[in-house]
């Protein structure tokens, strides 16, 4: 039992109590039902103080700072999921397994691990004794997690009734996360966007509704392609889902021309993708893009019979082109720099060969009159050598007639001698060794692996000879791609009539909104990586608990912009110019540099704002003196103003 926290007779219940004690010493029903959730022994003991028996001091309760579990933070998160009714939507009868699972989606948001979310931590809050999960132990999560899994086709049909409709945008993109271990099936090298080189991976494409809310989440083994990912997601929005007429949203790499044309002959699907750059360099050589139209305005349609069925929608984004100008700029000069290292590299290796290295080896041994005693064995790439030490010993003997300290005095001389040409020797080795690079064939492979180092190898004329080579940026070719910098094309199959240009190219952008959750499920909010499972069952099961976590999330802060440094002005974003890049409102920015709100409170972050309510504790408290086994109740800590807005503000959030 926790001795804790009510300061004084002026807590809460005692005020409550003393306003409504009268002199019979009756409490007023009213009173007694503001404190129902506190046990009668609790009530008894405080009307009982309250009348003068067993009278103590203005500090009759104290404080004991131990042992009260963070309670605000919990609640927060349980609150959210109470007005998303998350409960029902994952199971509509209680069970244990449902308790944990809800346990281990607040533990997510809460505390994020990348391994599996224990007890340890769940000790310190409330949330055990909340969802009644306290002696839950690692097989429990890991059969909750179990449980889950089977029902994950059945929550996302309930994600996506909510939150699709027909004819409307569903937004599909894939990542990758790596793996620590090597047994699961689904680990694979790809192409890994977490810069982690060597390392097996997993795939996983996200759908959402074109607000970013999650809806459902799918793996794949983590060599899969990302183009061979999208119709299985058509699949589901039109078989799982039901929902027979919609816009499929993906970037280039998704939509290639493969899927295009199986999505044509699919009735009542439309999609929104955009061009490599390879097919809008044909088009712009080919003069289909009218560079001069980009004068009048940042895009512009056009048509294409390479593109049948299809709108083109051109778009020049300014501040991107200058980005990318410079961006090149600073790849082609730290390409130079490399370039210029392994040609420093050749130059010093042009002491190849058994009679230049013979003849460097002998300029030295004869400044010394013991060189005679070397041995020496020159190759064509290097040499080696060995002192006939017994030979030098000897002559040192015989010319000093076996006088031993002239003998001595001799022999360190010639030690010396040694050392010394021991010394250039080695380095004459190491400027042997540094000036390996010789030949047209090893030259050649290493400038390959500079120049695709930057990926700018094809603005550089090479000449590679067997003893040296040159360089230079072809400045042709930076220009005409310098020339469609900022240039990219947005594909539609949609009618001008349904969207026009600038709704197809902002519906094309909200492609950010899966991004900005799979930045979320990497980094500090939920951290999926790396994922340490062993069986696939249950690296299926660990992503999908993300994506629930990523739902009430995305709502929370949704509900919480005023208090965060988010953007609240998002009516402007449908009205922005589309193609120009986005900015935060005035509000946001001003937010950002004062760091407080219009009233002068801190602006916090998400996880921030989360540690303030993590100050409110739940204490349970008995009467001063009394033993541990007295009655006793709980406490929660009163909410400043902050948390109480925060707490307000979850109020708002609708399914």
């Amino acid at each position: 039992m926790y001795i804790a926290t009510i300061p004084n007779r002026n807590s809460p219940p005692a005020i409550l109590l003393r306003e409504s004690y009268r002199e019979k010493g009756k409490v007023k029903s009213r009173t007694l039902a503001n404190l129902s959730n506190l046990p009668a022994q609790s009530i008894d003991i405080l009307r009982r103080s309250l009348k003068g028996e067993n009278l103590v001091s203005a500090d009759a309760f104290e404080i004991s700072k131990d042992g009260s579990p963070a309670h605000g933070h919990v609640e927060a998160v349980m609150t959210a999921m109470r007005r998303l009714d998350f409960s029902r939507l994952i199971c509509a009868r209680r069970s244990r397994e449902r308790d944990l699972a809800i346990a281990m989606v607040v533990a997510r948001i809460l505390e994020p691990q990348s391994k599996l979310a224990t007890t340890l931590w769940w000790a310190d809050t409330t949330l055990p004794e909340m969802l009644d999960v306290r002696d839950a132990d690692e097989d429990d999560l890991y059969d909750a997690m179990d449980w889950l899994l089977e029902r994950q086709s059945s929550i996302e049909n309930r994600l996506a009734g909510r939150h699709l409709e027909e004819n409307g945008l569903a937004l599909y993109d894939l990542t990758s996360s790596y793996f620590e271990g090597q047994t699961c099936s689904l680990a694979a090298l790809g192409h890994n966007r977490d810069g982690k080189k060597g390392k097996l991976q997993v795939n996983y494409g996200l759908l959402t509704n074109r607000k970013g809310i999650p809806v459902a989440v799918s793996i794949f083994k983590g060599n899969t392609g990302d183009p061979k990912t999208l119709i299985p997601q058509v699949e589901k929005m039109r078989d799982a889902f039901g929902i027979e007429q919609f816009v499929m949203v993906g970037d280039r790499g998704m939509l290639t021309q493969k899927q295009i044309g199986v999505l044509h002959d699919i009735s009542g699907v439309d999609w929104i993708g955009a061009l490599r750059p390879e097919a809008i360099k044909k088009l712009a050589t080919s003069g289909a893009i009218q560079m001069g139209l980009f004068d009048e305005r940042n895009l512009f349609e056009l048509i294409h019979p390479d593109f049948p069925g299809e709108r083109l929608i051109a778009c020049r984004n300014v501040e991107l082109a200058h980005r990318r100008t410079a961006k090149r700029d600073s790849l082609l000069q730290a390409t130079v720099k490399e370039l210029d290292k392994v040609r420093g590299m050749v130059c010093r290796g042009r002491l190849t060969g058994k009679k230049e290295i013979e003849t460097r080896v002998h300029a030295i041994l004869k400044n010394y009159r013991i060189g005679k005693y070397y041995e020496v064995d020159v190759r064509e790439d290097g040499f080696n050598y060995k002192v006939n030490e017994g030979a030098l010993i000897a002559e040192i003997t015989a010319k000093s007639k076996s006088n031993q300290g002239l003998i001595e005095k001799r022999l360190n001389r010639s030690r010396r001698h040694i050392e010394s040409i021991r010394e250039k020797l080695e380095e004459l080795s190491r400027k042997i060794d540094k000036g390996r690079l010789h030949g047209q064939d090893e030259i050649g492979v290493r400038v390959g692996k500079v120049i695709n180092k930057y990926k700018v190898g094809k603005h550089f004329k090479l000449d590679i000879r067997d003893n040296d080579f040159s360089f230079e940026i072809n400045q042709d070719k930076v220009k005409k791609e310098a020339a469609l910098d900022g240039i990219y094309i947005v594909r539609t199959s949609l009618p001008k009539e349904r969207m026009d240009a600038d709704e197809t190219v902002r519906s094309y952008k909200l492609l950010s909104q899966a991004e900005r959750a799979f930045r979320s499920f990497k980094t500090v909010d939920l951290m999926v990586r790396p994922i340490r499972h062993r069986l696939e069952a249950r690296v299926r099961a660990h992503i999908f608990l993300c994506m629930l976590a990523y739902y009430v999330q995305w709502h929370m802060l949704e509900a919480w912009r005023p208090l965060l440094y988010a953007d609240e002005d998002q009516k402007s974003k449908d009205l922005r110019d589309p193609v120009a890049p986005a900015k935060r409102s005035g509000s946001a920015m001003k937010k950002v540099k004062t760091k407080r709100l219009d009233d002068g409170s801190r602006v916090y972050s998400f996880r921030g704002l989360l540690g303030h309510l993590a100050a409110i504790v739940r204490a349970t408290c008995c009467r001063f003196g009394e033993e541990d086994t007295s009655a006793t109740f709980t406490m929660i800590t009163r909410c400043n103003p902050k948390q109480q807005k925060a707490f307000d503000l979850l109020q708002t959030i609708q399914v």
